[in-house]
């Protein structure tokens, strides 16, 4: 009697571990879709980065050179020089 006492506490136990591994917090599928959601913000983080690079070398050539302040008062703002005149060719 104390033998099958001992035998269905074990598998009481072992059931419960069981159950929390497959459905509980810690649970398989949750630490895949955990590992998932990691791949994604790498992801995510590497293109940041990526952009974060591009305007710090802009920042850079902004602060080192006035040809970057030059080309963009030009393109952007319409700017030119004294006695320079501004043609504008229109494609169609």
């Amino acid at each position: 009697m104390v033998n099958r006492v001992v035998c269905v506490v074990l598998l009481a136990l072992l059931a419960a571990i069981h159950a929390q591994l497959w459905l509980g917090n810690g649970s398989m599928a949750y630490v895949h879709e955990l590992q998932g959601q990691i791949k994604d913000q790498y992801a995510a983080n590497a293109l940041e980065k990526s952009e974060n690079d591009r305007l710090q070398s802009e920042v850079n050539d902004l602060k080192d050179g006035l040809s970057t302040v030059e080309e963009k008062a030009r393109y952007e703002l319409g700017m030119v020089k004294p006695n320079e005149i501004y043609i504008q060719i229109s494609k169609r």
